[in-house]
């Protein structure tokens, strides 16, 4: 509670699933009740993150279409998928750019940051 008091946005990684998905709505009313109460007016939701997508199940579309559907402006393009390589970084003590910079998970995760970057008017640099 007290990191979204002093937050301007928040940004919700959401897995794609089934029951992640409706804590999705209990994230939002905290986001409410903490404006409506005074906390923090200001805090906006700066976009919802789809993580650990599985092309292989339709569960992982099911939920992307959803929450897409449900929020149209908030759902990043860039989704981040379900990687063993994004799994096995930790292990190691690296980050996944450090480990293997060129699997799907580093690519998107990179994708990802420009994209915050632009939508929050934020300078990109080039590598």
């Amino acid at each position: 509670m007290n990191s979204l008091a002093a937050a301007n946005h928040l940004l919700i990684a959401l897995q794609c699933e089934y029951l992640a998905m409706e804590g999705l709505s209990q994230i939002l009313n905290v986001v409410e009740q903490l404006k409506q109460a005074g906390v923090n007016e200001s805090l906006t939701v700066g976009g919802i993150i789809l993580t650990m997508f599985d092309v292989r199940t339709n569960l992982s579309r099911q939920v992307s279409d959803e929450v897409r559907k449900h929020f149209p402006t908030l759902v990043f393009d860039a989704c981040i998928p379900r990687s063993v390589r994004l799994s096995e970084a930790p292990s190691f003590g690296q980050s996944i750019f450090e480990y293997d910079a060129l699997c799907s998970g580093a690519v998107a995760y990179g994708k990802l940051a420009l994209e915050v970057m632009q939508r929050f008017s934020l300078p990109v640099k080039s590598a």
